[in-house]
């Protein structure tokens, strides 16, 4: 099972009164990686029907470690964790690795995505070519993992 990784630069606004970054710009970053995976990525495998329109049907995130700014940006590993007839769930990490050589969670989240037929304005189908390029990303023991969790 592949995951995709994005390199999301961290923003001085993103920080809150408290100094770490805001739980709200969290859903930014899951955005950005999710676009770079669902569209750019799905898009340069053939798969590009998802930028035509998507919709986003629910989040979950945990929060693990504040985040401080810094130059340096953070990765964000995004993967498939369900793969419905008419939607996608998106598994995320976003974490670093510390000075130390041990790796940092800061967040775990996922997103249901639902493929979004613009012009018939409802939902559609994920397409063979779609299933075929998130298939790639598919690991199911994530799911199963949170669920007995």
């Amino acid at each position: 099972m592949a995951r995709h990784l994005y390199a999301c630069p961290l923003r001085w606004s993103d920080m809150d009164a408290f100094g770490h970054v805001n739980n709200v710009v969290f859903l930014r970053y899951l955005e950005e990686a999710r676009i770079d995976f669902m569209f750019h990525r799905a898009a340069e495998a053939g798969a590009g029907e998802f930028a035509g329109g998507s919709v986003v049907a629910r989040h979950e995130i945990d929060y693990k470690l504040p985040l401080v700014h810094r130059p340096e940006p953070v990765t964000i590993e995004t993967w498939v964790t369900r793969i419905g007839g008419a939607s996608v769930t998106v598994g995320y990490e976003v974490k670093d690795v510390a000075e130390d050589g041990t790796e940092k969670l800061y967040v775990r989240a996922s997103t249901v995505v639902v493929p979004y037929d613009l012009q018939a304005a409802r939902p559609r189908r994920i397409s063979p070519v779609e299933r075929a390029f998130l298939t790639r990303y598919l690991d199911v023991a994530d799911e199963s993992e949170k669920v007995a969790a």
